[in-house]
């Protein structure tokens, strides 16, 4: 009976009004001392099956509040953001579009410069990050092991070197049609006459009047002189220009009204790519009955 009559004491000292004595506080202190100090004293009794419920659920409690409220790894929820501008380092000029990406992250994090050179990244897991700065015709250039700290941004400032690159020579040839010429106004009857030919053909004594005799439609009036005959046309029909302007006739020894002579003064090493007209000629040809040769000299060297 003395037992049960203690149980029912403490049960009563949890809901005891402010008018008991200091002596009957005092008392429930003490009983619930030893009931959480000693919990299987009071698994007989209602109140004490509830305290020992509630400190055995304890800890449970706690360990999913920490759960929830504080993640395992709050360094990764820190972010801070790194900035900077990207230029030449020859002439220190800002380098539009070039591409500055984070590495070693999860998701991909990056930007390109504006016009100024400037770049802005937001959100980076604060620790040591490596980047990776790219631009078109310059060479990559990592930056490792640099310090994110989540107070103050990563200001960067990257130059970078033009890429040069060792590459074979290339030999461009071009091949001009003969029976094409160069005045953009001949359209027939006319060819291009180079200096190779004329100390090719036989016979042309590096002449081009005598050069000129191997075409078809052409012939020369005897070995003795260079004269012209162009499709049974009189040699005095033929017109000679030098540089774009008309000349009487371009030989040693000739003749008041002819075209041709035993000599030309022409020196075959001084002319250029010429055009041989035997008919249909251009409007600025005007006193051209039988032919045109247009000659031009070569240029010297620089």
């Amino acid at each position: 009976m003395k037992s049960g009559r203690g149980a029912r004491d403490v049960g009563r000292g949890f809901a005891t009004s402010p008018s008991v004595g200091v002596h009957s506080h005092t008392s429930s202190i003490f009983n619930l001392q030893s009931i959480f100090c000693n919990p299987d004293k009071g698994r007989g009794t209602r109140g004490g099956g509830r305290v020992n419920s509630f400190i055995h659920a304890l800890p449970i409690t706690l360990f999913l509040l920490s759960a929830f409220l504080f993640p395992l790894s709050t360094e990764a929820q820190i972010s801070q953001t790194i900035r900077g501008k990207v230029t030449d380092a020859a002439n220190k000029r800002a380098l539009i579009g070039a591409n500055v990406v984070v590495l070693d992250t999860v998701n991909f994090r990056g930007a390109s410069t504006d016009i100024d050179g400037n770049f802005r990244i937001d959100d980076v897991p604060i620790g040591k990050v490596s980047i990776k700065v790219s631009y078109l015709g310059y060479e990559e250039r990592f930056l490792e092991g640099l310090i994110l700290a989540p107070s103050k941004q990563l200001i960067l400032n990257v130059e970078l070197e033009e890429s040069i690159r060792k590459v074979e020579e290339v030999v461009i040839t071009a091949g001009r049609d003969k029976g094409e010429a160069m005045n953009e106004m001949a359209l027939v009857s006319a060819r291009t006459f180079s200096v190779e030919e004329t100390r090719r053909f036989a016979g042309s004594w590096q002449d081009p009047a005598r050069a000129a005799a191997a075409f078809a439609g052409v012939n020369g009036g005897s070995d003795e002189r260079n004269d012209i005959i162009i499709r049974g046309n009189s040699p005095t029909g033929v017109l000679w220009r030098l540089e774009g302007i008309n000349i009487p006739n371009p030989n040693h020894l000739s003749f008041s009204g002819t075209t041709g002579g035993p000599v030309s003064i022409l020196n075959n090493n001084m002319l250029a790519d010429s055009d041989f007209f035997t008919g249909a000629f251009p409007a600025d040809y005007g006193n051209a009955n039988a032919g045109a040769f247009d000659i031009r000299l070569r240029k010297g060297n620089n």
